[in-house]
């Protein structure tokens, strides 16, 4: 607690607090350095994963029968974007800065049966092809649907579209095979340097016909126009797929000037949905939650005070034997828990997700893990859980000697182990299923080495020293004597039943992050990006408060009902939130997902659960430490012979 007072640490504090009030699009920070480029500059644009709402598996770009170019380079990925799936390489789309090009032939390609079925799957499952130049990704501008004036930006182009025959059940397949760049770029006059601001598309499906003989990329076509002043193609005559038919790939590219900066490029993309219902909903959130746990406070604190002098004022010890609540149990509220190795396990693992949630949140409100820095989100969360090893061994281990526990190393060995390996197993029969579809989106087996390595050669062994020194510290003193003989607990009233306690528990912590949960499944089922972390902080700060608030009142009503089995309880009662988040999500996907196979909803399903299980162990350490700080308090607060 020391540290949280230190004059280094205030104006990072400032800074934070400040952050949560200022406008979405504030809270980017640039994550790469910006690049300069003079006329003439090539630009190589790089193609990356194609993407599907309705299946959730990637495909390599050349998965599908696409132009290549002499080589294929891959791009060098962190870890982050090896799991998300990105498989950025180069395309032989190769740009001069501020030199426009139209209908420049990419190359020729003659389908076989295998290619047109690929494809053909790839349009019914609505598949989007992904570039990115500059680190910038390529968008589609569109118009909205329901107000035509306003421009929203897409990520990425469809691979085609399908054409139902008139009358009929069969379809008609096209593809996309020429492509109209928009490059915006922001200059700066003194120099004569541009930097790159923007990166759009207009796809066309064109059956491209051409003067004589093929002669590569010197052929003149002849449904588009290489000196016009303007794109102008012919896109009424579509490209349709069919087997050992010839497919043209042309591209234009036009370069535009902009008044945007480059600081601000990314404007675009954040604000690809609708912030004003965003704003409104976490206001109205956080305004009831704050009211609730103001009402919360005022009577805990009221009763709490008035019990406790009432206590305090018994002269008598017939007149304590009368008395009846929370105090009558002072003898057995600190008796060791059943399964209390299991408990120390549990709470050393939330303790480790918290630090790592805690130190992601701020290095995401500071900018440092913006939406250029591509996969650093995950990269850090990562790396951070393996270093928070060190207070998941000290945590449990401090709260097993207190349970007179003496096998330190069996209780750390648990808790390297339980938490990380429970994910692994479901997470590797996960990436089984997505390898059997050969997507892209299959971890390697170096990355899944790699991921193995961190756990055994820096978690675990962290984890070990932080049981070592917990165990060495001194032993935590309950404040109350417990008594050899355990106390019987009188029948309890229908709604202190544990389970029925436990399932009212979880509403209100899932209440408060339940709108805040909309949007984050939108941006990781729906591609797009989540980018207010400002206001994620904060409904992880209500988040910490309501589980520790509603604990802490169930906890002193089943005190006071003469119940002093809290110590799973308390774990349980704000953990159970994590049963209506997942609940929750099987309702978005039934809701909003259009997903039809059944691989991809084992994989919804089997994420959603592997991060159902992670609320749980983080909502039920918070509600734990705060009714084990709030039964510590009272009973050391009253006179006990």
């Amino acid at each position: 607690m020391a540290i949280s007072r230190s004059p280094v640490i205030l104006p990072w504090i400032g800074m934070v607090l400040s952050l949560l009030f200022i406008g979405g699009e504030c809270f980017y920070l640039p994550g790469v350095a910006p690049a300069d480029f003079r006329k003439k500059d090539p630009l190589q644009v790089k193609v990356n994963k194609l993407t599907s709402t309705k299946t959730q598996l990637p495909y390599s770009y050349y998965s599908l029968p696409y132009c290549k170019p002499s080589t294929i380079v891959d791009s060098a990925e962190n870890l982050g974007e090896v799991l998300r799936g990105d498989r950025i390489e180069n395309s032989p789309y190769v740009f001069e800065m501020r030199e426009p090009k139209m209908c420049n032939i990419v190359c020729k390609i003659t389908l076989n049966d295998k290619e047109v079925k690929e494809l053909v799957e790839k349009i019914d499952d609505e598949y989007r092809v992904n570039m990115i130049l500059d680190n910038l990704p390529l968008v589609v501008p569109a118009k909205r649907m329901d107000q035509e004036s306003t421009i929203v930006y897409q990520l990425g182009f469809y691979v085609g579209f399908k054409l139902q025959y008139s009358g009929g059940k069969d379809y008609k397949y096209f593809i996309n095979n020429h492509l109209s760049f928009t490059v915006k770029y922001h200059k700066d006059e003194l120099m004569d340097l541009a930097r790159i601001v923007g990166f759009e598309v207009k796809p066309f499906s064109v059956k491209h016909g051409h003067e004589g003989q093929w002669s590569g990329n010197t052929t003149r076509l002849t449904t588009c126009d290489p000196h016009a002043k303007q794109t102008v193609v012919n896109s009424n005559n579509p490209q349709e797929i069919e087997a050992n038919k010839d497919i043209i790939f042309t591209y234009d590219v036009e370069f535009k000037d902009s008044d945007v900066k480059w600081a601000s490029r990314w404007d675009t993309y954040l604000l690809m949905a609708d912030d004003q219902i965003h704003w409104f909903s976490i206001v109205n959130s956080l305004m009831i939650v704050l009211f609730l746990s103001g009402m919360v406070a005022m009577i805990m604190l009221r009763t709490l005070y008035r019990d406790i002098s009432k206590y305090n004022q018994l002269e008598t010890q017939e007149e304590a034997q009368e008395e009846t609540g929370w105090k009558l149990v002072h003898g057995d509220v600190f008796r060791p828990p059943i399964n209390s190795d299991l408990l120390c396990v549990y709470v050393g693992t939330g303790v480790q997700f918290f630090g790592m949630l805690l130190v992601t949140m701020i290095f995401a409100v500071l900018g440092f893990l913006s939406p250029s820095n591509r996969g650093g989100l995950m990269t850090a969360m990562l790396l951070l859980w393996v270093f928070m090893g060190i207070f998941a061994g000290y945590s449990s281990a401090r709260l097993y000697k207190m349970f007179k526990g003496t096998e330190w190393k069996n209780v750390t060995l648990k808790t390297a182990f339980t938490f990380p390996g429970i994910v692994f197993v479901v997470f590797f029969i996960l990436n089984a299923l997505i390898w059997g579809e050969k997507s892209s989106g299959a971890v390697p087996f170096t990355t899944m080495f790699a991921l193995v390595l961190l756990w055994f050669g820096i978690s675990v062994p962290l984890v070990f020293v932080g049981s070592y020194v917990g165990f060495k510290k001194p032993v935590i003193e309950d404040p109350v004597r417990t008594n050899k003989i355990p106390r019987q607990i009188p029948e309890q009233a229908w709604y202190m039943n544990p389970i029925f306690s436990i399932l009212i528990g979880g509403i209100l912590p899932f209440g408060a992050v339940f709108i805040e949960l909309f949007f984050i499944l939108t941006s990781i089922w729906l591609n797009q990006f989540y980018y207010i972390f400002g206001f994620l902080f904060l409904v992880f700060l209500i988040l910490i408060i309501t589980c520790a608030e509603i604990t802490i009142v169930l906890c002193y009503f089943q005190l006071c009902s003469e119940d002093y089995l809290w110590w799973w309880r308390s774990y349980l009662t704000s953990g159970s939130s994590a049963l209506y988040l997942f609940l929750y999500a099987a309702f978005y996907f039934f809701t909003k997902l259009e997903i039809t196979k059944p691989v991809s909803g084992v994989l919804y399903f089997g994420y959603m659960l592997i991060a159902s299980y992670a609320f749980f162990v983080l909502t039920g350490t918070i509600g734990f430490y705060a009714c084990f700080w709030f039964t510590r308090l009272i009973y050391s607060s009253v006179k006990i012979d």
